[in-house]
């Protein structure tokens, strides 16, 4: 991983299933004024330490077995304090290395399920590709800005540049724009999305039952035809 800013990340992969397809990935980093530490398992977050809040943060959905790990924030708040030790020791020896940064390489909005009128559902800014983090989200509804939004701690992706997203709940109404505008020092103008409810985000049948009413007349047109084939071949016996 490139040396990059003062921002120092100490991961260990915990343990590798057979087939390679997870793995559990422990993260430490700390800059002068930021500090992660933070538990994935195939790239999902399973624990995070907010330092804010003083406490371990457990993102799982309800229908995992739960995993906490106890003491896990003392531990964390141990951790920083080697850590934030480590980038005055590579300041001084690479003589304070220029800063690189990295603007995000793509941002997204999406909704996290199928709109329907009147329903609550969730926006979702996805921004990836930047160096270093974090960067900063917020949000706006017809041009006005809204609180009450989440973002997630920043995760760091193989190229070692960055992924975060940000959440807001919203009741789609015919109409409404909402944007998520995303800041970071790489930018020279904030990056932002716009997600517009329209008469298209009805709910519909989707592609999902065209797909099996397809395969449904597919295989009944082969039934019909291997039908007819024995008919004919048990009326040439006789």
């Amino acid at each position: 991983m490139k040396m990059k800013e003062l921002l120092l990340f100490l991961s260990c992969v915990l343990s590798v299933s057979a087939d390679g397809q997870h793995s559990d990935i422990a993260i430490t980093g700390c800059s002068d004024s930021y500090g992660e530490d933070v538990y994935t398992l195939g790239g999902e977050e399973l624990a995070y330490t907010d330092f804010n809040k003083k406490e371990e943060i457990y993102p799982q959905p309800p229908f995992v077995d739960p995993m906490t790990y106890p003491g896990e924030y003392e531990r964390a708040v141990g951790r920083q304090q080697i850590c934030k030790g480590n980038p005055q020791k590579s300041r001084k020896g690479m003589k304070d290395f220029p800063l690189e940064r990295d603007a995000p390489s793509a941002v997204m909005i999406y909704t996290r399920d199928e709109v329907e009128f009147g329903v609550q559902n969730t926006l979702i800014c996805h921004v990836t590709g930047f160096y270093p983090a974090p960067v900063n989200v917020s949000w706006t509804k017809n041009k006005e800005k809204v609180t009450g939004s989440s973002i997630n701690v920043p995760y760091l992706n193989k190229d070692g540049t960055f992924t975060q997203i940000s959440r807001l709940d919203f009741t789609p109404q015919l109409g409404d724009v909402y944007s998520c505008k995303v800041e970071h020092p790489a930018l020279t103008e904030p990056a932002t999305k716009f997600y517009e409810v329209d008469s298209s985000a009805r709910s519909d049948p989707g592609v999902g039952p065209s797909v099996f009413c397809g395969v449904g007349l597919t295989l009944g047109l082969v039934g019909v035809a291997v039908g007819t084939f024995f008919l004919i071949k048990g009326n040439e016996c006789s």
